[in-house]
């Protein structure tokens, strides 16, 4: 039995008798392609998969609800994947492909800023909406550009909010914000450059000292030699992104070299499974996230944020005992804000499609999707998780708050 196939089974079987007549209806629905250029290999493949299985999952579920209603007919997605390779020479190439020999004409984006920066030229030459998940880099959406649109938050507010509780910390403890010293550790890519940029932003405000400003090795496999630096001049705040395998490599030898820093804040801890690898070395770490599954968002296909977890994690079962990844999330709320713009706009016309996406006022079990004229999310905040005692527990803002910070982080 296939997995998508599985994902009907995951559910109470009073649940798969109250579906069941809708589910029938919509098996009688047409097929309505959509297509996605996205790394199953390479350095990016964990994410890559995250977010792959978001799309199905979403896709699954629409089709349980009756499908994509336009006029008097229904349609189910149907996603034409190519494996790019973690490449984004390969993503433009494999992007052309879709639309000239596969004839697709609505997308759904890559993973990473660095792929959706490589594809989303390719969309908007042909005039191809294209719906991506997962490319937050600030430098995507002032290009002008119409057809490209993000559900999630630009990466510069990814651990800005750290900055703010790293100086909340010293006015508590009677000191200036001056006296902080921060370290910057991240990837030479779009995404993590403008994380860095934020972080030196915020930090430039507060009147904090940055001592160290590095990029990672360009594999990401050994951050050895910035963390003896961060040994050396001991900072109040240690900023690392790197996506999943960077996150890795950082926890791991945060935890090697038991690297005492107060606040210690990263990106991709869920993607990257650091509880399950590191265990009490992951512990205090400070998790950027664009979702988490005890926010109160939800919606009439996907329920509350809880229900989405209980749900996706029913239909993937090797996601059983890890926290489902925010990538995952919003690759399934991509794909519903596409159910949307549809019904919407009551044609198959990419340009009214356009249009209807430029519209989208939408209320998510992943938040509040709007976009701006450039393309981005305006309607949804970033949030902090701290990995307390192996659990992720949302810490900042203080709107969003379900726990107390745990505060200093000692070397475990």
């Amino acid at each position: 039995m296939s997995k998508f196939h599985g994902i009907a089974l995951g559910f109470a079987t009073a649940a798969l008798l109250a579906v069941a007549p809708t589910a029938a209806t919509a098996a009688e629905c047409e097929e309505l392609r959509l297509g996605s250029a996205i790394s199953l290999t390479g350095k990016y493949a964990t994410n890559g998969i995250h977010a792959k299985n978001g799309y199905e999952f979403a896709i699954q579920k629409i089709k349980e609800n009756g499908g994509i209603k336009i006029g008097d007919k229904c349609y189910n997605f149907n996603v034409t994947y190519y494996d790019d390779e973690s490449k984004g020479d390969r993503g433009a190439t494999l992007a052309e492909r879709l639309i000239n020999q596969d004839k697709i004409q609505y997308m759904l984006g890559p993973y990473s800023s660095g792929l959706t920066k490589a594809i989303a030229p390719v969309t908007e030459k042909y005039k191809i909406p294209m719906v991506e998940a997962e490319g937050a880099s600030r430098s995507l959406f002032n290009k002008g550009r119409k057809y490209l649109f993000a559900v999630l938050s630009t990466s510069e507010q990814y651990l800005a909010s750290a900055v703010t509780l790293a100086a909340e910390k010293a006015k508590e403890a009677g000191k200036e914000t001056s006296s902080v010293k921060v370290a910057v550790a991240v990837e030479n890519d779009p995404f993590s450059l403008d994380i860095r940029a934020g972080v030196l932003e915020d930090s430039k405000k507060y009147g904090m000292n940055v001592v160290v400003d590095e990029k990672l090795p360009r594999d990401l496999s050994d951050m050895s030699a910035i963390l003896t630096k961060v040994k050396l001049l001991k900072p109040d705040l240690l900023i690392v992104s790197g996506h999943s395998k960077g996150a890795a490599t950082a926890v791991r030898q945060i935890g090697e070299m038991k690297i005492d820093v107060p606040m210690i804040a990263i990106t991709h801890c869920e993607a990257a499974d650091v509880t399950g690898k590191f265990g009490d070395v992951a512990n205090d770490i400070l998790c950027s996230t664009q979702w988490a599954e005890t926010l109160s968002y939800e919606d009439p296909i996907f329920g509350t944020a809880a229900n989405y977890e209980k749900e996706f994690k029913a239909a993937f079962t090797e996601y059983a005992d890890k926290k489902v990844p925010y990538q995952t999330a919003q690759a399934s709320a991509a794909v519903y804000v596409f159910k949307d713009a549809f019904e919407r706009a009551g044609s198959l016309d990419k340009e009214k499609v356009r249009d209807a996406l430029s519209a989208t006022d939408l209320k998510t079990f992943y938040g509040n999707i709007k976009f701006s004229p450039a393309g981005n999310n305006i309607a949804k905040p970033m949030v902090l998780r701290q990995i307390q005692d192996g659990k992720y527990n949302v810490v900042a803002p203080s709107d969003f708050a379900s726990h107390k910070l745990n505060y200093p982080r000692m070397a475990k």
